[in-house]
C-alpha cells in the first residue's frame, strides 16, 4: 500500500530528513582528528615548484584522505624539510634549490596560505626546528664565496626570530663570524668538512641540537685507517665521523655552544669504520635525545643535563635496520619508531627511562624517509616512501608485546618523492595512550 502525506506533514518529513542530514554530516565532521602535510620534492607545474599534500586523518580507521583543493604549491624548488609552530598556526617549508623557508598560514580546515617567504644565509638548507618565537635552519654549506658542491665547506645553523603572527624576521647576527650563521666546525680539526643531516630543538627551545658527518675525517679513514689527526680518539688511529653540535638558544636567537660541543656520537664501529648520522631528535620532556646512524644501523640515546650537556645512556646504541633514516617519539614517550631506507620498514621500540626496546619491524613503502605519530590521538602511524610516492599507515595496539596493525587503505597515494611529514590536532581531541 502506498502512503500519502498532506502538505504540512510532508514540510515535517523534510524537515526531519534534513536535521537526520546535518547531524550526519556534522558527527563524519568530527571523525578528522589530525591533519597531515606531506612535502613532495618532484617539480610540478610552470614554475617547477614541489607540493604540499594535506590528508585528513580519520579517527576511527586512521585512513588518510586529501581534503579538497590539495596538494598545495610549496612556493619553491625541492622541498625537503617542513616543521610546524607549536600553536598550529603556522607550517614552515624548507626548499633546498632556492635556499628559501616559506611560511603558510594554516586555516582551521587545514588548507595553508603562503605568507612569507624568507632566504637562509647559508647554501642548501636541509633542515628546519621551531620553538615558540624562534626558527633555526641547518644549511648544507655556510655563506662563503669559497663554498660549492665543487669546492665543499662546513655547515651552518641561522637563526630567525618570529614575530607574534609566525613571521620569520632578519636572521640572528652572530659577532664571531660577523654575519647571520653559526659555522659547523670542529675545534680540534677546523679544516674539517662537516656536512649537517638533521636539526632538532628540544621541548622548552632552551637548547638546539645539529647532527652532522665529518665527510674529511671519512675520507681519511678509508685512504688511511691508521692516519691520526687532531681528533683521533684516544690514539685510535681513527677520527671520529659522527658529531652532535649543541646550542643554547638566547632570547633573541643569538646561539652560545654548550660545554663539551661537539659531542662524538662514536668513535667507531666494530668493522673500524665511522658512524653517518642521518636524523637527531628529542622527547617531549626534553630529558632524552636521540640520533640515528646511517652506516651502523643504530640508534645512539643520551640523557640532556638542565645545561643542555649529553651523557651517553648506558645501553646503547639500539639495534635499527639498514640506513635508518628518521625518528619520531610520541608525546608522552612511550613508544619511538625510526625509517628503515634500505630495508622499506619502520622499526617500532617501547621507550623505558631512555632506553628503546625494538618490538617489531613493519613493512612500509620504498625507500622510507620520514615518519610521524598523529599528535591527537598518539595511535596512528605514518610513514613516507620517497622512491614509493605513497604513506604507509599503521595503528599502534598496546598490550605485551604491542603491535602495530595496517590502517584503513593503507599505503595512500602522494604526490611524487615525498620527503617530509608533519601533522596538527584538530577538534580538540586529546591523546588515546
Amino acid at each position: 500500500m502506498r502512503m500519502k502525506f498532506n502538505k504540512p506533514g510532508q514540510l515535517a518529513l523534510a524537515a526531519s530528513v534534513s536535521l537526520a542530514a546535518a547531524v550526519l554530516i556534522s558527527a563524519c565532521g568530527t571523525l578528522t582528528v589530525d591533519f597531515v602535510y606531506v612535502t613532495s620534492s618532484k617539480a610540478a607545474g610552470g614554475n617547477n615548484y614541489g607540493e604540499i599534500d594535506v590528508l585528513e586523518v580519520n579517527s576511527e580507521s586512521g585512513r588518510l584522505r586529501p581534503i579538497p583543493t590539495s596538494p598545495f604549491p610549496s612556493g619553491g624548488r625541492d622541498p625537503v624539510a617542513e616543521a610546524v609552530a607549536p600553536n598550529f598556526k603556522n607550517l614552515y617549508v624548507v626548499n633546498e634549490d632556492d635556499n628559501t623557508v616559506v611560511q603558510f598560514a594554516i586555516g582551521n580546515d587545514g588548507k595553508v596560505y603562503p605568507q612569507n617567504t624568507v632566504n637562509t644565509p647559508g647554501v642548501f638548507p636541509i633542515g628546519v626546528a621551531v620553538s615558540g618565537s624562534l626558527l633555526f635552519v641547518a644549511d648544507t654549506y655556510q655563506p662563503l664565496p669559497t663554498c660549492s658542491p665543487a669546492q665543499p665547506c662546513s655547515g651552518s645553523v641561522a637563526v630567525f626570530p618570529l614575530s607574534p603572527s609566525g613571521a620569520p624576521g632578519a636572521p640572528a647576527v652572530n659577532s664571531s663570524v660577523n654575519g647571520s650563521y653559526w659555522p659547523l666546525t670542529l675545534p680540534c680539526s677546523r679544516t674539517d668538512v662537516l656536512t649537517p643531516s638533521s636539526i632538532n630543538v628540544e621541548a622548552s627551545g632552551k637548547f638546539v641540537f645539529v647532527a652532522a658527518y665529518d665527510v674529511t675525517a671519512a675520507a681519511a679513514n678509508s685512504a688511511n685507517p691508521v692516519q691520526a689527526n687532531a681528533c683521533d680518539m684516544a690514539g685510535a688511529g681513527t677520527a671520529p665521523t659522527g658529531y652532535i653540535f649543541a646550542y643554547a638558544a638566547g632570547s633573541g636567537g643569538a646561539l652560545s655552544a654548550v660545554p663539551g660541543s661537539p659531542f662524538v656520537v662514536a668513535a667507531r664501529d666494530a668493522n673500524g669504520a665511522g658512524v653517518q648520522p642521518s636524523w637527531v631528535t628529542s622527547d617531549s620532556k626534553g630529558q632524552y635525545l636521540y640520533v640515528t646512524d646511517a652506516l651502523g644501523g643504530a640508534v645512539y640515546g643520551y640523557t640532556v643535563s638542565s645545561s643542555g650537556e649529553l651523557t651517553r645512556l648506558t645501553d646503547q646504541p639500539f639495534a635499527a635496520g639498514n640506513q635508518p633514516s628518521s625518528m619520531t617519539i610520541d608525546s608522552a614517550g612511550d613508544y619511538a619508531y625510526v625509517t628503515n631506507a634500505l630495508d622499506n620498514t619502520v622499526t617500532a621500540y617501547t621507550v623505558a627511562n631512555g632506553v628503546l626496546s625494538s618490538f617489531g619491524s613493519f613493512a612500509v613503502s620504498t625507500q622510507p624517509v620520514a615518519v610521524l605519530i598523529d599528535p591527537s590521538t598518539n595511535q596512528f602511524v605514518y610513514a613516507a616512501g620517497y622512491l614509493g610516492s605513497t604513506v604507509s599507515g599503521y595503528q599502534l595496539k598496546p598490550g605485551s608485546p604491542p603491535s602495530l596493525v595496517a590502517t584503513q587503505s593503507s599505503p595512500y597515494t602522494s604526490n611524487a618523492q615525498p620527503t617530509a611529514m608533519v601533522a596538527i590536532p584538530h577538534n580538540g581531541t586529546k591523546p588515546k595512550y
